[in-house]
């Protein structure tokens, strides 16, 4: 939480001014229980009513000026946690778009959106109420005991017995708590998770008929949190009784000795009065500083847990210097003897990939579930880091090349579609933001999804939901597929990207990919060996190796694994048929 705090040296005019008027609050407040004995010793036993009108007058003016301050405070207050969290959110944000998949799956986009979200609200949540009332409370707490020694210092003794057992009070029930908090803070953590998941997957939650199981287990993790919640109020709950207590006997003794010199004409009743007051202003501060130290702790907790993520360092490293290639390279794409496994994983993914890709050809990848086909594209534009051997693209190490330079290479749609809210254009021209309208019916034509954009209101503009909602798998998988080609990538990969289409929509797709004008080196992960079969040369993966390499034709002949693949999967079609 300390090496979050630099963020907040931008703000140091308000870091200073909010205590400051604070301060000046506190100290109108202190002025108030004088002004109320003035009346009473003054005015009412004079009845000197223009005395009292004075009086009142002032306790107005104390009112306003305080209220003036305490306003100017909260404002400044506001305005650097505010400043503070926005920036740490955005250097979160930044430093989170730096991670290669390794970390986002290290972490977890789950935990990631939590410390974006409620961690960092309690983290400006706190450093708010810090400002605010870190100096404040103390100051009204050691003030009024001040205050009751200008008054009279044999009753202001009593303050001096009764503060150490207020704060001892405080200080123990905030110690045993904090801990607790930070349980409940995890128990909160997971039930908010539990409730993001099946918010996300209520669709299979229902396909599968698991809605009491997932009842059960919301309910099961609830109850814990539930406890832990019930444990930590009634810990809480003893600190307003303890208080009022020594509170009350404070004020008794302070009411017994205060009549006593009454009487002996030592103390006035205003000033018996205003020692009660003051009494009555520390027990306030002082349950306020408990508060604010549990809320101090929630926010060091979150805090804590976002530093965690910002010391998270990306094991990739990229080069600023634009990389100069051969006009004509040899290959376009080439793995020298290329090994990775995924981290905390116990067995590679790949083992010992070798393989060279001249430029425009096309190259089909295919394989059984979990045999590395994703894993072997994700490797090109660097998703992943190689374990061992080498990536060259047009003869250059991709590991050389700054990530700008290699990412625009690239053209890549991943096996999910995804589009984001907003207009159909616009998230065309993620692909190429500076393309014109043109390119950008040329994209569609080729994905094949030209006649289903033409038919929407606003065609261009018409508006995609969040996730691509208002649109069909195969409409977001042939949109995905137009995004990418806008860029006109040296490189297209396509993994597994036209499982929602049909066979004819799917041919023509392929069809169409042959006759792009710029002739980009394509890589078509698929299940189906019909969607491969036309390609250049197919790689066949089984347990994360090449088990085979050649076209449609030699791989029938000499490659067991490809022909138990297209074996099923011919039967299947001739049964269908």
């Amino acid at each position: 939480m300390k090496k979050l705090l630099k963020y907040l040296k931008a703000y140091r005019k308000e870091c200073i001014l909010a205590p400051l008027f604070k301060m000046l609050e506190a100290s109108f407040e202190l002025f108030v229980p004088l002004v109320m004995a003035a009346i009473m010793d003054v005015g009412i036993r004079e009845q000197n009513m223009p005395y009292i009108w004075k009086m009142a007058g002032i306790l107005l003016l104390l009112a306003v000026i305080g209220l003036t301050c305490s306003l100017t405070a909260q404002f400044f207050a506001a305005k650097a946690a505010v400043g503070f969290a926005a920036t740490v959110k955005t250097k979160l944000f930044q430093h989170i778009q730096g991670f290669s998949f390794s970390e986002l799956d290290q972490v977890g986009s789950a935990t990631l959106i939590t410390r974006m979200t409620s961690d960092m609200n309690q983290v400006q949540n706190g450093v708010n109420m810090v400002l605010r009332l870190f100096l404040r409370s103390p100051f009204i707490v050691f003030g009024a005991m001040i205050m009751a020694f200008t008054i009279q210092w044999k009753a202001a003794l009593i303050f001096v017995v009764a503060i150490p057992l207020l704060a001892l009070v405080v200080t123990g029930i905030t110690l045993i708590s904090i801990p607790r908090f930070r349980k409940v803070q995890e128990g909160l953590d997971q039930v908010l998770l539990i409730t993001r998941e099946n918010l996300t997957g209520v669709r299979v939650i229902r396909a599968f008929n698991q809605e009491d199981a997932e009842r059960n287990r919301f309910h099961s993790d609830n109850e814990k949190l539930t406890r832990l919640q019930i444990v930590v109020g009634r810990i809480s709950a003893y600190m307003n009784p303890l208080t009022f207590i020594i509170v009350n006997v404070a004020v008794l003794a302070l009411l017994f000795t205060g009549a006593i010199q009454v009487d002996t004409g030592i103390l006035t009743q205003g000033e018996v009065v205003a020692l009660v007051n003051y009494m009555n202003q520390i027990l306030v501060e002082l349950v306020k500083l408990a508060n604010l130290i549990i809320t101090i702790t929630k926010a060091i907790a979150c805090g804590n847990r976002i530093q965690a993520v910002l010391e998270m360092e990306t094991a990739q490293t990229y080069t600023e210097a634009p990389v100069s290639v051969l006009k004509e390279p040899d290959m376009d794409v080439e793995f020298q003897d290329v090994s990775f496994s995924y981290p905390n994983a116990g067995d590679t993914a790949l083992q010992h990939m070798s393989f060279q890709v001249k430029k425009g050809e096309t190259i089909g990848i295919i394989g059984g579930t979990g045999s590395g086909k994703t894993s072997l594209i994700h490797l090109i534009p660097r998703f992943y880091d190689a374990d061992s051997g080498r990536i060259l693209i047009n003869g250059v190490d991709i590991k050389e090349y700054p990530k700008e330079q290699l990412r625009e290479k690239i053209g890549i749609v991943m096996q999910k579609a995804v589009l984001f809210k907003g207009t159909i254009r616009e998230n065309l021209l993620w692909g190429d933001e500076t393309a014109d309208e043109q390119t950008l019916y040329q994209a569609l034509r080729t994905a094949q999804a030209l006649e289903f954009v033409e038919e929407k209101d606003g065609k261009l503009d018409a508006p995609i939901s969040q996730n691509g909602r208002n649109l069909s798998g195969g409409q977001r998988q042939r949109l995905t597929i137009a995004r990418a080609l806008v860029r006109r990538p040296e490189i297209l990969i396509l993994d597994d990207s036209t499982s929602a289409l049909d066979y004819a929509t799917d041919a023509a797709l392929r069809s169409a990919l042959q006759k792009l004008d710029f002739h980009p080196t394509i890589f078509i992960v698929s299940q189906r060996t019909v969607s491969i079969q036309q390609a250049d040369r197919i790689l066949v993966l089984d347990d994360g190796e090449i088990v085979g390499m050649g076209t449609h034709r030699e791989l029938m002949e000499h490659c067991p694994v490809y022909q138990e693949i297209y074996a099923s999967q011919f039967n299947k079609e001739v049964q269908g048929a």
